[in-house]
């Protein structure tokens, strides 16, 4: 069996834990993936921070739910290309901001899962 990664929706960060929260409720979820913020040498960005406040809250509040962090230095630009290669036509993508971020969240899923194969 594959699996192939497929984006949600694009959530504004003071609601993602919340939206996840709810989400889990409804759906059966195995594990959240979520992209660590990294500089080019290796050593977390100064976004790590953040992140890690969200997953320290998310283990404390939902731990039958395991939070696991992938690399997600180039997916941004990864994401990028992926739209222009589409077609996507400038004024789309000045008006749909959290389209990169969808389809950079989908490439984490995604790299995540064919590095578990």
């Amino acid at each position: 069996m594959q699996f192939i990664a497929n984006g949600l929706t694009t959530v504004e960060t003071k609601d993602l834990f919340d939206f996840l929260s709810s989400y889990v409720k409804q759906e059966e979820v195995e594990r959240i993936v979520i992209g660590k913020p990294m500089q080019l040498d290796g050593n977390p960005s100064e976004n790590f921070a953040r992140v890690e406040n969200f997953v320290g809250r998310w283990r404390k509040s939902h731990p039958a739910i395991p939070i696991v962090y992938y690399d997600e230095r180039f997916t941004s630009v990864l994401a990028h290309r992926a739209i222009l290669e589409s077609g996507v036509k400038k004024k789309t993508r000045r008006e749909n901001k959290g389209l990169a971020d969808e389809i950079s969240a989908t490439i984490i899923l995604q790299d995540y899962m064919n590095s578990k194969k």
